[in-house]
C-alpha cells in the first residue's frame, strides 16, 4: 500500500484549540530560512506573504512531533491535542 494510501485512511477529529503555538511571530520574521515551510510532512505551516507570518493549519496535524525538533530556533511549542482529539490511524 502507497503511503498516500495509507495516509488517507488517517481519522482526523480536530480539537478547537491548537495544540501548536510559535512562541514567538518575530523570532519567525527575522529568519531567512524559515525551516517549518519544508519539515512538515502534513504541510500545517504555511507562510501569509502579506504580513511575512506562519499560519499553524494544526487541524491537520499528523503529530509527527517533527516540527518541534526541527525547528532550529526552538520556537514552536507542541503538545499532544486534547483526549479524543488529533489523529486516529488504521492499519498501521
Amino acid at each position: 500500500m502507497k503511503i498516500e494510501e495509507r495516509l488517507a485512511l488517517v481519522k482526523h477529529s480536530p480539537d478547537n484549540v491548537s495544540h501548536l503555538l510559535i512562541k514567538s511571530a518575530d523570532a519567525c520574521r527575522d529568519c531567512e530560512e524559515r525551516p517549518c515551510l519544508a519539515f512538515c510532512p502534513a504541510a500545517v505551516y504555511t507562510l501569509n506573504e502579506s504580513e511575512q507570518a506562519i499560519v499553524v493549519a494544526y487541524e491537520g496535524c499528523l503529530e509527527c512531533g517533527a516540527c518541534r525538533l526541527a525547528c532550529p530556533h526552538d520556537n514552536i511549542e507542541w503538545r499532544w491535542p486534547r483526549g479524543g482529539c488529533g489523529v486516529a490511524y488504521r492499519y498501521g
